[in-house]
């Protein structure tokens, strides 16, 4: 599934995730927000209920510098009525594989 798979979110969507002050505090920028697709928190709320974590495994591939630029690339597998499952694909710049996440999120809004 690519980016252009996932459908597109409201303008007012976008900007309260955009809006986000622990993303905004750790430098994170969204290159492109679709609904299911981006980074983790990103995607599991970008269908505009509330959503947490639930469960998330990280396997850490590759050592990177401090002040490294990472490309984190999050994909919704499936959506249920409840849960939605994410696999997220993190990178330098340079494409090097750093780690790969499993996630699990449960949606609080319904």
């Amino acid at each position: 599934m690519s980016a252009s798979d996932h459908p597109e979110i409201s303008a007012e969507l976008r900007d309260h995730i955009q809006r986000d002050p622990w993303a905004a505090a750790l430098g994170i920028q969204y290159l492109d927000l679709r609904r299911g697709y981006v980074a983790f928190g990103a995607a599991c709320n970008s269908h505009g209920e509330p959503a947490v974590a639930l469960n998330v495994t990280i396997a850490f591939l590759a050592a990177v510098k401090p002040d490294a630029t990472l490309i984190a690339e999050g994909r919704e597998k499936k959506q249920g009525r409840r849960a939605g499952f994410y696999e997220i694909e993190v990178t330098t710049e340079d494409g090097v594989p750093v780690a790969l996440a499993h996630c699990v999120a449960h949606r609080v809004g319904r």
